[in-house]
């Protein structure tokens, strides 16, 4: 596999989209962006601001900071990925929250918002050799990338891995609000006019309701087998 390629990996919430390019990039020695962790940082910046709340969305002042909103991966060699940085602070906890999770959907569907992170993910893959997971990136991003990837699994299933996800970093929320956060998050992507979620034609899908990490990541690296083949 010494021919790099793009490796676009699009999906609903919670199908362990990350936790896959994790895996590749490391076993193939590629480079891998969050574009997730990306909109929750703007999101975090939103809240802080008294951009958002649950009943109140300023999407013009959100707009108007657009430039003064700075975002860096940094690699941390003890957790072995990169963590997100907002205005050079680590905000990567603090974007994992349910209370940035209950925003970042209504967020990410601001077109200035898109626009600005876009550029940035595109400016990223120019190199190849790049896993980058998120809802667009297949149809927007990298619409050329030589491998596609369209993950999905039940929202029950998708709520009870957050759920845990959440327990596990002490964080005790319901799993029925949990639930409700999958199945509205699932709705505003689905339904935005800029940029919705969609399975692109030549993505392949896969359903993880089912499968192990393990299982999963044996799929997809064959996958990436087959495709590096054909180059």
């Amino acid at each position: 596999m010494n021919k790099k390629i793009t490796i676009a990996i699009d999906g609903f919430s919670s199908t362990g989209k990350s936790t896959l390019a994790k895996q590749l990039a490391k076993h193939l020695g590629y480079v891998y962006v969050d574009t997730g962790a990306m909109y929750r940082a703007v999101s975090l910046f939103a809240m802080q601001n008294g951009y958002i709340d649950a009943d109140f969305f300023d999407k013009q002042s959100l707009i108007n900071s657009l430039p003064f909103i700075k975002l860096q991966f940094k690699f941390n060699p003890d957790l072995g990925f990169a963590e997100m940085y907002l205005n050079d602070v680590n905000v990567e906890n603090e974007i994992r929250t349910i209370e940035v999770s209950n925003f970042v959907s209504r967020v990410a569907e601001v077109s200035e918002v898109r626009k600005k992170l876009v550029e940035q993910q595109k400016e990223m893959g120019k190199a190849k050799g790049i896993v980058m997971d998120g809802r667009d990136i297949t149809t927007v991003v990298f619409p050329d990338a030589e491998l596609k990837i369209f993950m999905t699994a039940s929202p029950e299933t998708r709520a009870e891995r957050r759920f845990d996800e959440l327990k596990s970093k002490g964080q005790n929320v319901p799993y029925e609000v949990v639930l409700k956060n999958v199945q509205e998050r699932d709705y505003i992507d689905t339904h935005r006019d800029d940029s919705p979620l969609v399975k692109a034609d030549e993505a392949i899908e896969i359903d993880n309701s089912h499968l192990s990490r393990e299982e999963q990541f044996d799929v997809v690296l064959e996958l990436i087998q087959e495709v590096t083949k054909m180059l």
